[in-house]
């Protein structure tokens, strides 16, 4: 297994095991961080223009999505903003970005997440909380949403690259800690279409929940398993962060046909 200067350590073992979690501070350099940010800004314009010529357009639950540029973009839940929340996939549509998904810093440690030699990406998004409207996501996993597509739930392991500094009042991201162990968790029904997609609350405890409010650069490691969420941003701050998800080489990607190897 990996065994690279980025590879994992014991303690990051057993955090994984315990918590469903760790935390990397500060893996990418300033320097570095703002050439992703100007390839984040990239991919969303290219990805609001694309919208805009788009008639692929839906609604769930009142909130506005568009299949357009290759990827599932949602909008801002206010009604009637044309402000981008989410973009799925984003590696193909930049050049620095598609590199990324490629960095030693994140594939030996998810070599060791995925008990696998060889990885391959399973998906990526671009999460944008803009300055004052970027809007909360509510407490869910990730394994409900992908359990109808994939048998290797418990071999997809989650990483979140913060793009600026994060902290609770720019709606940092959250995990409820040692919510894995008990695999995918009864989802909240009777609220709206994607409800069964959010944890119902009754079914872990809130009380460990964990606000990583960590700086730029920094790197969260989570289980597909593991509840996580986030608050609204309230600050004058931007909130962004890359969250890729890889997998055991030798599968296809979850919006795409095909396999992205990954280092």
């Amino acid at each position: 297994m990996a065994t690279g200067t980025h590879a994992l350590c014991p303690s990051e073992r057993r955090a994984w095991q315990e918590d469903g979690f760790f935390v990397r501070r500060a893996a990418f350099r300033r320097e570095e961080v703002a050439e992703i940010c100007a390839a984040a800004e990239r991919v969303a314009a290219a990805a609001e223009r694309a919208a805009a010529d788009s008639s692929q357009r839906y609604t769930v639950d009142g909130n506005l999505y568009v299949e357009a540029a290759g990827a599932t973009l949602q909008f801002e839940h206010r009604p009637g903003s044309r402000t981008l929340r989410v973009v799925e996939p984003f590696h193909h549509l930049d050049p620095r970005l598609d590199r990324l998904i490629d960095d030693p810093r994140i594939t030996e440690p998810m070599r060791g997440l995925t008990g696998s030699e060889a990885v391959s990406l399973f998906t990526d998004k671009l999460n944008l909380k803009r300055p004052q409207e970027g809007s909360r996501f509510r407490w869910h996993q990730d394994s409900p949403y992908w359990a109808h597509v994939c048998r290797h739930l418990e071999r997809l392991p989650n990483v979140m690259l913060a793009l600026d500094d994060a902290s609770e009042d720019n709606g940092c991201f959250r995990v409820v800690r040692g919510s894995h162990r008990r695999g995918v968790l009864p989802g909240c029904q009777d609220d709206g279409v994607l409800g069964p997609l959010f944890t119902d609350p009754r079914e872990f405890d809130l009380a460990q929940q964990v606000a990583a409010e960590v700086e730029a650069g920094s790197l969260v490691f989570f289980s597909p398993h593991t509840v996580h969420g986030s608050e609204p941003n309230r600050s004058g701050r931007q909130r962004r962060a890359l969250v890729i998800t890889y997998q055991p080489a030798g599968h296809p990607m979850f919006k795409v046909p095909r396999e992205r190897r990954a280092g």
